[in-house]
């Protein structure tokens, strides 16, 4: 007799749920969030299976609801991602990531070794290349940097 057997996490009562992120990435989100650093109860589930990604991640943090903008920041390394807002139990809003329009400020660290942000105290600041296949062009010494080599400060 062959049992199905799955993994049961519990539902939380309040807070956000972060969905379809690619497994691969799903420590670049938890530091561009910095749950590395809250107290909260997070729950963290990592190469799940997922018809669309292959393998897929989920995070739920507990009492822990973001901003746009810091939402929006997931969309630099999981541009699949979705966000289940969870209110008594209840999911009360859907939210898609979006990757910024026009500039990526003191995110992402830019490729080249010689730039100035990576040889003083300046803040990096990217133009947006290319949204879809991002694509990042650092204003300070031009180097073009792609989701694949990222470095998320």
């Amino acid at each position: 007799m062959n049992a199905k057997i799955e993994l049961k996490v519990s539902a939380i009562k309040d807070g956000t749920v972060i969905d379809h992120i690619p497994a691969k990435d799903l420590f670049k989100v938890v530091a561009i969030l910095g749950l590395d650093h809250i107290d909260n109860a997070i729950t963290i589930g990592n190469n799940l299976e997922s018809a669309k990604l292959g393998k897929k991640a989920i995070i739920k943090i507990s009492d822990k609801f973001f901003e746009t903008e810091e939402i929006n920041k997931i969309a630099l390394v999981a541009p699949e991602a979705k966000l289940n807002i969870i209110r008594d139990y209840q999911v009360v809003e859907k939210k898609v990531v979006e990757t910024p329009k026009e500039m990526v400020i003191g995110i992402a660290k830019c490729m080249n070794p010689k730039c100035i942000t990576n040889n003083d105290k300046v803040t990096t600041k990217f133009t947006v290349l290319h949204e879809e296949e991002l694509a990042l062009k650092c204003v300070y010494c031009e180097k073009i940097t792609d989701h694949d080599h990222m470095v998320i400060l």
